[in-house]
C-alpha cells in the first residue's frame, strides 16, 4: 500500500491534475520504442502496437507494458496467460502500421505470421520478439500495466553494441528512424 509522507493514511490521488490533452501534449515530446504485442487467449490471436514497453530486470528477465482499456486487443491480452513483444526497427514500419490500424484483421496475411509451438502468434520478420509470460497485472487509470518474465526470444536483425542502427521511434505522432545520422555521441 502507497503510504502519504507521514506514512499514516493511505495516499490517494491528488484532486487536481493536468487534462488528458496536456499530459497527451507533454509526451508527444518524449519519444518511445516501438512494441507490437501479439496474444491469443483462445479466441482468435489480437495485436497492437505499443510505445509503452520498457525493460526491468535482467534477473530475472522482466519487462513491463501498458494495455489501454479502450484498445480493442486488451480484453484478449488481459486474459492470456502469455504474450509475444516484437521489438521492432524502421524495416518493421508496416507491421507497425498494421497493428495500430483499428477495425481491420490484422492477421488476414498468413504469410506475415505464424504460432509458436506454444501456440502464441508471432510475426517472425520482426527485428527481434520475446515470448513472455504474463507475472503481474495493476489497473493504473484507463490502463492496465503488465508485468511479463522473458521466456523464449528470437532476433532476426541483430545490431552491435555502440553501432547505428534503424531503430524505430514514435515522436510527436509520426514515426521516425534512429541510425548513425541521428547518433549525438
Amino acid at each position: 500500500m502507497t503510504r502519504s509522507a507521514a506514512g499514516t493514511h493511505p495516499a490517494s490521488f491528488p484532486t487536481a491534475s493536468l487534462s488528458a490533452e496536456e499530459f497527451k501534449t507533454v509526451f508527444r515530446g518524449h519519444p518511445g520504442g516501438v512494441a507490437v504485442i501479439t496474444a491469443d487467449a483462445g479466441d482468435g490471436p489480437v495485436a497492437l502496437t505499443a510505445t509503452s514497453v520498457s525493460s526491468v530486470s535482467a534477473e530475472p528477465p522482466l519487462l513491463i507494458f501498458s494495455l489501454s482499456a479502450i484498445s480493442s486487443a486488451a480484453p484478449t491480452i488481459a486474459a492470456a496467460d502469455t504474450v509475444v513483444v516484437h521489438l521492432l526497427d524502421a524495416h518493421d514500419l508496416e507491421l507497425a502500421k498494421l497493428a495500430a490500424t483499428s477495425g481491420i484483421d490484422r492477421f488476414a496475411d498468413t504469410s506475415l505470421w505464424a504460432r509458436l509451438p506454444t501456440g502464441e502468434p508471432v510475426f517472425p520478420g520482426a527485428r527481434a520478439w520475446l515470448r513472455c509470460a504474463i507475472i503481474n497485472r495493476m489497473d493504473a487509470g484507463a490502463s492496465t500495466v503488465i508485468a511479463a518474465q522473458a521466456l523464449q526470444h528470437q532476433i532476426t536483425r541483430d545490431v552491435e553494441p555502440g553501432e547505428p542502427a534503424d531503430a524505430l521511434v514514435y515522436h510527436n505522432r509520426s514515426w521516425h528512424r534512429l541510425g548513425e545520422h541521428s547518433q549525438l555521441g
